[in-house]
């Protein structure tokens, strides 16, 4: 090996370490943040009973247009001259598989005022986590952390992927997770819509369905840009150069608002969900959000 090569290699290898030392640095910061918001979210879902797949009973209700002979509890019916339905308590499915984006976009942060994309997405996962077990569920990290546990060791063995794991693509190009289980996705979803049709495809393989948590800098929606202006796509050295950036404003909104909703339109025809966060709004939000759409089977 030359001694260029040897050098590059080197310098490669010391810039790979001072990132994981980075990334290891922030852990605790992130996961105090997850458990506040978690604690935060938790009185508004814990203990609320829900209807759906079961074997607890919940509750009667009158029969409604739309539901079977099946559903009719004949016994209760009889006593009162008018038909019932029994209904059972909702029980959660026992595994999440989570993913957090660690593209180069999800790096972006436009202001000091608000945190990165990244940094934001692991947070609101880690919450989600923790609720999740704290609910008696099992969690992964997707393609990252094995298989899924539960109580205080999976949710510590979760957390730590979710906050510095790498988040490769590959985890959603090719899932690897048990059938009919539920998923957290977290990331900017930059990537084009054919990308993410074939990606949610992979994951109806698997009869999963679940949640996507589209987090995105104010800057990115807002484009407050005036003037002078020069932009570069993350991890590319490519520049493109604007003499008046606000000349492009109206264009650049229409385009990205057509992604928005076009991704929404892609997540309800999969039978998922779309949450869309700015990181300049609280994160207990999107884990209210999310939390509720996974405790009503995605009903949304």
């Amino acid at each position: 090996m030359s001694q260029t090569r040897r050098s590059d290699r080197e310098a490669q290898i010391l810039r790979l370490r001072h990132a994981g030392e980075d990334a290891a640095a922030r852990l605790p910061a992130l996961q105090a943040e997850a458990r506040r918001i978690a604690a935060t979210v938790a009185p508004g879902v814990h203990g609320r009973r829900r209807s759906g797949l079961g074997e607890t009973f919940w509750q009667y209700r009158h029969h409604q247009t739309g539901d079977g002979q099946s559903d009719i509890d004949w016994r209760r019916s009889a006593k009162t001259g008018q038909l019932f339905v029994r209904q059972n308590e909702w029980e959660a499915a026992n595994t999440v598989w989570i993913w957090r984006d660690g593209g180069p976009s999800m790096d972006y942060a436009s202001s000091r005022r608000v945190p990165t994309k990244r940094d934001r997405a692991a947070v609101c996962a880690i919450a989600l986590a923790t609720l999740l077990t704290q609910g008696g569920e099992r969690v992964a990290a997707l393609n990252e952390s094995g298989r899924p546990r539960s109580g205080a060791h999976g949710l510590e063995r979760v957390s730590r992927h979710l906050a510095i794991g790498p988040g490769e693509a590959a985890a959603v190009d090719a899932p690897a997770l048990a059938r009919h289980g539920r998923v957290i996705l977290a990331g900017d979803f930059l990537d084009p819509l054919e990308t993410w049709h074939a990606r949610l495809d992979r994951f109806a393989g698997f009869e999963a369905r679940g949640v996507m948590l589209r987090v995105i800098d104010p800057a990115e929606e807002d484009f407050p840009y005036t003037g002078r202006t020069r932009f570069r796509a993350p991890g590319s050295h490519d520049d493109i150069l604007f003499g008046r950036a606000e000349d492009a404003r109206s264009v650049y909104q229409k385009r990205w608002s057509e992604h928005g909703e076009q991704l929404d339109a892609l997540a309800r025809q999969r039978g998922w969900v779309l949450v869309t966060h700015r990181t300049d709004k609280p994160a207990s939000i999107p884990v209210m959000a999310i939390y509720q759409a996974l405790a009503g089977g995605l009903a949304t």
